[in-house]
């Protein structure tokens, strides 16, 4: 069975400092390989000693991504040359050569995994390289090598004829067929089987020490099967399984490590190490745990000796290894020195080269009649062929890929494409009839570069067509195009599914207008693509779904197409229970994205179809499409107002139970400008504290106040206690009687007292004085705005400065009043107002607007008397109920109280009450 086979790098005729030859003797995600001296002379070479004679079956060669190689040669050694070795003439026989693409398709950034089929004995293989490929980045002509691996038998496998016998003789015993398809890919039925542990790509996409484990547990599988346990196989084959994946994830942070180290950032690479530490402890503490894991397996690779992989059964398993040629000791070049060219830490990925030829595998030189194609070729100048898709292989390297594909050169084609099935002559037989069946041929060919090949020359074709064509020939040919297109648009190979998009493209924009076809035409083009280009954004390739969802979005802004209002109609369309979650998140990214570029006009979006839309997109499953669907109702919103409102439930507190409704019902609230349900709690509660935290200073100024007061009381009454004599006024005197005439004892002369009006009453006790401050006292009044009780005389500086709604009122500069701002500038301009006098020469009524003598008595005069303010209304209402006033009485009562103060600026409500203290506290200030 064959297997890897180990080797040494013997020779090679240079390299740059950092990239030794032997590096190709490693196979890991981070190997740097060999890479030519700079400028260097061509042809180039390496000459390899395999660990053991063997015949060669299979070779991988990974190209470097930009130092390219024109061309490759293979030649084969039973032993070194006369210039290795002076008493030894051996000569090397030239195998055959492999081409490699100049990389241009990819931008220089994917590298190309080559293999071939071979079969040729020796122990020593001589690698020959020619003249690089030129691009940009390669600005040294250098050519490089990534890794080589090697795939053979032992030459020396004597048993190898009877073991096949013994095989056949089995199976026709058995009743199996050697031809049979069930038993492909099964290596207990094949002697040319290949395991998928000895291909490159495992190695190369491998952590090393994982690998390692692999292989191991791979060799215990086989033994259980030959013992029967086939509960125990079933296990390390699921643990195989897992630890691909594991490997896979290790040699990704290892990749990310490296490029941490190459950036200097240490911190990163840190972390990455202790990332692997802690992922591969916890993977081996799982096997462990199954015991699938020993000390055995721990062993590094990299502390093994260098030795071929056979296989445990192989009879040369336990041969020993060949001598080899003493080589120098390995240095310690810088395994961090290859720069990657512009590519991500995990964009470190192999790109398997395409078949694009039916070729034989490479009989031995000895064969007389090698089976190959290039017969007119001579001997030593035939190619070797590509891999492609042989008998038993496990692994099948696939013909394309989602991921950037290395493109083989056109001149190694060989052949025509495959001619067209039965099934694909019905289907596009209208095609045929209008661009022949060649092309046709090759748009329905199973290899990628044949269906691209065939896209171009259609878009050349089109391209030519002169301006006078006939009308319906243009029309068909169009029609024809289209039906290829819409085939090329479902292709899973990227430069195929761009080449499709680059040839709609032209069509629409180029094609129909230079031969001034219809709209008709646009508008097929359009709705024979556009389901197929919404299909492939649900697409699993994140590449492709960004490709397909940017091409809809610029198709749809063609002024050829955006007339035609077809493709809002597709977007809007109700997401299907079943989609998937990448067609549902692009067809919610391209409506929000379309929607601000074309808007609601006459774009085939309208606030119906959208609002509908959106609002069922709110019961979808997946996260980001509710959250897209809640950004475009709000977006509506801002642009629509009130008419969205008709599609959303009522906003109450059943609705904002649904978190999604929520937040758009308090986005509406912010567009609007108004204070959202949280931040109008927020308010309440800081006016609440606000509240508080003012009705307790205004009691401890009260308190301090009260305390002033009583030591002004005591004051007064010493003074007066000689000067005051008991009279008995006339009540219509106008003068006030003393506290000793009217019985009342100096230290209760402001009990029952207003201190405001100077009424005294026996009803003014503390409940009472409240009572008469809010709703009878002359000299006070009731703001309309904020309902506070305040003197009358300091209203306008009340509506100013103090009012909860003081930032709706200005000053006028003329009457000195306060005016809504709203209405300043008109009662300005006209003029309306009688102009108010200083201070010094008179007083400003604010209900009459009336300019009166100036002092504090003249208030109460204007105020209270009846030839005074016409607009008080509580004196109209007191003069309604008693017309008649006793004059002597409204005189005492006047000259009994203090004068009217201004200080008392602000009166509490009823509700809150006023004490007797708090009113005296109001006539000290």
């Amino acid at each position: 069975m064959p297997h890897k086979i180990g080797f040494v790098v013997v020779s090679s005729s240079g390299h740059e400092d950092g990239f030794s030859a032997r590096e190709l003797m490693i196979h890991a995600p981070t190997v740097s390989g060999w890479r030519s001296p700079r400028f260097c002379q061509f042809p180039q070479e390496i000459v390899l000693q395999m660990v053991e004679r063997c015949r060669i079956r299979k070779l991988q060669l990974l190209a470097h991504q930009y130092m390219i190689s024109s061309k490759i040669e293979f030649y084969i050694s039973e032993s070194l040359p006369e210039y290795f070795a002076p008493y030894q003439a051996e000569r090397f026989r030239r195998l055959g050569y492999v081409s490699l693409c100049d990389n241009e398709k990819t931008g220089c950034k994917a590298r190309e995994l080559k293999s071939v089929y071979v079969d040729a004995v020796g122990q020593f293989l001589k690698l020959i390289f020619h003249q690089n490929h030129v691009n940009k980045y390669n600005i040294y002509n250098q050519v490089a090598l990534v890794a080589i691996n090697i795939i053979g038998d032992p030459a020396d496998f004597s048993d190898e004829s009877n073991t096949a016998s013994r095989e056949k003789l089995i199976d026709h015993y058995l009743g199996h067929n050697s031809e049979d398809p069930a038993l492909e890919g099964t290596y207990a039925r094949k002697s040319d089987y290949i395991s998928p542990l000895d291909d490159l790509a495992f190695d190369m996409y491998q952590d090393p020490e994982v690998a390692q484990i692999i292989r191991k547990l791979d060799e215990r599988k086989r033994e259980a099967v030959q013992k029967e346990r086939y509960d125990y196989a079933k296990k390390l084959k699921q643990a195989i399984a897992d630890l691909q994946k594991v490997g896979e994830r290790l040699g990704r942070y290892e990749v990310e490590k490296r490029c941490a180290v190459e950036k200097e950032d240490y911190d990163l690479a840190k972390e990455k190490k202790q990332q692997m530490e802690q992922y591969r402890a916890e993977v081996y503490e799982q096997l462990e745990l199954h015991s699938l894991l020993d000390a055995e397996l721990m062993r590094r690779p990299f502390d093994l000796p260098l030795q071929p992989l056979a296989r445990s059964g192989s009879p040369c398993h336990q041969k020993p290894m060949p001598s080899l040629p003493q080589l120098e000791e390995r240095g310690t070049e810088n395994q961090f020195a290859e720069p990657f060219l512009q590519e991500k830490p995990s964009s470190y990925s192999l790109t398997i080269s395409p078949q694009h030829s039916a070729v034989d595998p490479l009989l031995p030189a000895t064969d007389p009649h090698p089976k190959i194609n290039a017969e007119s070729l001579p001997y030593d100048e035939r190619p070797l062929p590509a891999i492609r898709k042989h008998y038993g292989e496990a692994v099948v390297e696939p013909e394309m890929s989602n991921a950037d594909i290395s493109d083989a050169r056109r001149g190694g084609m060989l052949g025509e494409p495959e001619p067209l099935t039965e099934k694909a002559l019905r289907e596009a037989s209208s095609a045929i009839d209008v661009l022949g069946e060649t092309l046709v041929a090759g748009a329905y060919c199973k290899t990628w570069s044949y269906r691209e090949d065939a896209l171009l020359a259609l878009s050349k074709k089109l391209m030519e067509m002169p301006v006078g064509t006939p009308k319906e020939d243009l029309k068909n040919t169009l029609r024809a195009s289209v039906f290829l297109v819409r085939r090329a648009i479902k292709d899973i190979v990227t430069s195929v599914f761009q080449a499709s998009l680059k040839l709609l493209k032209m069509i629409i924009t180029q094609y129909i207008p230079k031969h001034k076809l219809s709209k008709l035409e646009t508008a097929h083009c359009v709705e024979r693509t556009i389901p197929v280009l919404l299909t492939r954004t649900g697409d699993s390739s994140a590449r492709l779904r960004v490709t397909a969802a940017n091409f809809i979005q610029e198709m749809a802004l063609f002024k050829e197409v955006t007339s035609l209002q077809i493709i809002p109609s597709y977007l809007v369309q109700p997401l299907k229970a079943n989609s998937s979650v990448h067609l549902a998140m692009s067809q919610m990214g391209l409506l929000a994205r379309l929607l601000k570029d074309l808007g609601t006009g006459s774009s085939g979006f309208t606030i119906d179809n959208v609002m509908k839309f959106s609002v069922s997109a709110l019961e979808h499953r997946v996260y980001e499409v509710r959250e897209t669907a809640v950004r475009i109702i709000l977006d509506m919103y801002r642009q629509h107002q009130a008419s969205i409102l008709e599609y959303l439930p009522p906003d109450d507190s059943n609705t904002r139970r649904n978190i999604l409704y929520k937040t758009i019902f308090e986005g509406f609230a912010k567009i609007d400008g108004r204070p959202t349900d949280a931040e109008m709690r927020a308010r309440r509660k800081a006016a609440t504290e606000e509240a508080e935290k003012q009705k307790k200073e205004e009691i401890k100024a009260l308190q301090g106040q009260l305390a002033a007061l009583k030591e002004i009381q005591a004051e007064v009454q010493e003074k007066e206690s000689d000067a005051v004599k008991p009279k008995n006024q006339d009540i219509q005197g106008g003068k006030a009687a003393p506290a000793e005439a009217l019985g009342i004892p100096d230290e209760h002369y402001l009990d029952n007292l207003c201190i405001f009006c100077g009424e005294r009453s026996e009803s003014f006790t503390e409940e009472g004085l409240d009572l008469h401050y809010w709703k009878h006292c002359l000299m006070l009044t009731r703001c309309d705005h904020c309902k506070q009780v305040v003197e009358i005389s300091s209203l306008t500086e009340h509506l100013l400065t103090e009012c909860d709604e003081k930032d709706g009122f200005g000053k006028c500069y003329r009457c000195s009043e306060a005016v809504f701002k709203e209405e300043l500038p008109r009662h300005i301009k006209h003029k309306d107002c009688n102009p108010a006098k200083p201070e010094k020469l008179a007083n400003r009524c604010p209900l009459c607007h009336e300019n009166f003598s100036p002092g504090e008595e003249a208030w109460k005069a204007h105020l209270m008397g009846p030839a005074g303010c016409t607009m008080n209304l509580r004196k109209t209402h007191i003069l309604q109920k008693a017309p008649a006033l006793q004059p002597g009485k409204s005189s005492a009562v006047a000259a009994s109280g203090p004068s009217g103060s201004k200080a008392g600026s602000k009166i509490p409500t009823p509700k809150g009450g006023l004490s007797k203290s708090s009113s005296r506290t109001h006539a000290k200030r």
